[in-house]
Formats: structure tokens, C-alpha cells, sequence
């Protein structure tokens, strides 16, 4: 075997990740390692493709836009339609994570001032009980 090739635990073991999850991207058309018997052996490609898919979970991407972002590679234009499509998708998520966290801020905030409320009427009525 080439030093090019993982097995799924060297894959697993560098990439954390479990099994289940590369036979499941795997299923999905994600990865394609080569099949040796019920043995599986991963390429640099396999594990250079496995990185952006776990970059784009981690990032929100869907399954459906990684895979369809991946299969853009082989396009023939040097990358160039994937490298676009790749910014396109990205801005979006970008824009919907930054209102997902101007809203998560303003939650905080009304919990903090809940919590404040509630520190001070707590103190209020032990003064009470106390005096």
C-alpha cells in the first residue's frame, strides 16, 4: 500500500471524528475511498475533501452544498466556479450567522437584565425579613 493511503482509523484518529461519520459522508457521496474487501483505504483527496467538509459543518453549510461544492472541483476551470459558488454560499451564511448572533447578544442582555431584577428584589425582601 502507498504512504498515500489511510485506513478509516488513521483517518478517524486525525481528523477526530468517528466510523460512523466517514461511512455516513461516505453513503453520501461525500468521500470515495478505495474498497479492498470491506476494507477501506483513503486518499489525499479523500482526506483533503474530508477537511472542507468538516470546515463547512463547522461554518453551517448543509450536507447538499458541501457535496455540491465539492463536485465543482472537477469542473475543469480551474476552480474557478467552486471558488465562486464557495463565496456566494459563505456571504449568505455569513450574513445569517452574524443575525444569529446579534440575536443571541440581545438575549443575553434581557437575561442579564432579568437576572439583575431578580438579584435585587431577592436583596429587597431579605432586608425586609431581616429588619
Amino acid at each position: 500500500m502507498s504512504d498515500d493511503l489511510m485506513t478509516i482509523r488513521q483517518m478517524c484518529d486525525a481528523f477526530d471524528v468517528t466510523p460512523r461519520t466517514l461511512r455516513f459522508y461516505e453513503a453520501k457521496e461525500l468521500l470515495y475511498p478505495q474498497r479492498e474487501g470491506q476494507r477501506r483505504w483513503f486518499t489525499r483527496r479523500d482526506r483533503a475533501r474530508l477537511k472542507l467538509i468538516l470546515r463547512g459543518k463547522r461554518f453551517g453549510f448543509s450536507l447538499e452544498e458541501i457535496r455540491q461544492l465539492l463536485d465543482l472541483y472537477d469542473l475543469g476551470d480551474g476552480q474557478f466556479t467552486q471558488f465562486a459558488r464557495s463565496i456566494e454560499i459563505g456571504r449568505d451564511r455569513l450574513t445569517a450567522m452574524t443575525a444569529q448572533r446579534d440575536e443571541l447578544d440581545e438575549a443575553i442582555r434581557d437575561l442579564e437584565e432579568q437576572l439583575n431584577w431578580g438579584e435585587k428584589i431577592i436583596g429587597q425582601m431579605q432586608q425586609k425579613k431581616a429588619g
